[in-house]
This record gives structure tokens, sequence and C-alpha cells, in this order.
């Protein structure tokens, strides 16, 4: 994980994840705004979002 991202304790799981560890991503909240990860590669890269797109960005996954 990249420290300069957030630190390790700021990341929560998605609500959505399966269970099994496989479809699982997680986020964490920044300020101003939130990252996202794939919880199987947390050394990975993160997507950073605006605070303001979260939530359009959640909508998008849900109807995928």
């Amino acid at each position: 994980m990249n420290p300069e991202i957030a630190p390790e304790q700021a990341w929560f799981k998605s609500s959505y994840s399966d269970g099994t560890g496989q479809n699982c991503i997680e986020a964490a909240r920044l300020t101003p705004g939130i990252a996202i990860r794939d919880s199987k590669n947390l050394t990975g890269p993160a997507l950073l979002l605006p605070a303001s797109a979260w939530t359009p960005f959640l909508t998008h996954v849900q109807q995928h």
C-alpha cells in the first residue's frame, strides 16, 4: 500500500463484496475526495475521485 494515498486503517471494504475476497474493492475517505483500490492488490494503483464524483460513480457501478 502506498501510504501517501491513505493509511491502511483508512480503507474500508465495499458492502457489496462477495465474501470470498475475489470481487472486492476498498475505499478510503480523503480530504477532499475518495480513493478506491482493488482489495486483492493493496500495493497497486488507486483511483482518486473528488467527493462530488462519488455518488455518480456508485450509481454507474450499480447500473452495470
